[in-house]
């Protein structure tokens, strides 16, 4: 069996949103090659929702750790029902370790209940990213409902986790 480095998801405090900010600007260069994502005048792509996950009740900033070191992050937050993966991001450096799917799974277990996931169709990697974390999780292949939001194709997976 394959070792992997020691992985820990942390709710984000108030002090390390610089360092969320700095990982979503990661984050959006990566989404930019699937989204149109413009930078501002400032030559960052920013993300003005940030600061509500520190003022609204239903969301939940996370930040992943590999080894110690910053690797990742997920914005969570309750509406409809549900829980719904706002964002969720790996560095590239650390990526093919199994630390998406740990860390995935590590934030279900932290908000048990029903689950949503949306990823945009032309994002292949991440369907099958999302779709195998999905199944290795609940146990059965989880297939998306697919809808068209703003011009853009998108699939949804929705799932229960825990109780």
């Amino acid at each position: 069996m394959t070792e992997f480095p020691p992985l820990e998801v942390i709710s984000a405090s108030l002090a390390q949103a610089p360092i969320l900010a700095n990982l979503l600007e990661l984050y959006a260069h990566d989404f930019s090659e699937f989204y149109d994502v413009q930078l501002g005048e400032d030559g960052r792509f920013g993300y003005p929702a940030l600061p509500l996950y520190w003022s609204e009740p239903d969301r939940y900033p996370l930040l992943f750790k590999m080894d110690g070191k910053w690797a990742g992050l997920a914005l969570v937050q309750k509406g409809a029902g549900c829980w719904d993966m706002a964002e969720f991001f790996v560095i590239r450096g650390v990526r093919r370790r199994r630390i998406g799917t740990r860390a995935a799974h590590e934030v279900w277990k932290l908000f048990p209940g029903r689950w949503q996931i949306r990823v945009m169709q032309a994002n292949i990697s991440a369907q099958n990213f999302w779709a195998g974390a999905i199944e290795s999780f609940v146990g059965v292949p989880i297939l998306p409902v697919h809808f068209e939001k703003g011009g853009v194709s998108w699939s949804r997976f929705s799932f229960n986790c825990g109780s």
